[in-house]
């Protein structure tokens, strides 16, 4: 009887065992399935936020190339109007600018 109930418990343990087993291996691929599906909500949430930051960006791109033109013609009339300022301006004191240079020049001191 003993060794039969020895043998009963041996049983009882590799059964045991094996159930235990199987619970372990259900909570790793259960683990692992819950893994995968957060990594995929992951990615999806980058690739929309990727689209998103993409379309803004598009869109920045698209408001500020609309405006380089006008500022090209705007800048190139500002320059415009300085430098025909600064060729009257040069005009107006170039004579007195060669009188002070060759009075510098042409005066000896002792």
């Amino acid at each position: 009887m003993e060794a039969n109930r020895g043998q009963n418990g041996i049983q009882l343990l590799l059964a045991v065992e094996q159930e235990a087993q199987h619970i372990v291996n259900a909570a790793r691929n259960e683990k692992m399935a819950r893994l995968k599906q957060a990594k995929e909500e992951a990615d999806k949430e980058i690739a929309e936020f990727r689209a998103q930051m993409e379309a803004e960006f598009q869109r920045k791109l698209a408001e500020s190339s609309g405006d380089s033109g006008a500022n090209v013609k705007r800048l190139e009339q500002e320059t415009e109007a300085k430098i025909g300022h600064l060729k009257k301006e040069a005009a107006r004191i170039s004579h007195d600018v060669v009188q002070m240079l060759l009075k510098h020049v042409t005066t000896v001191k002792n």
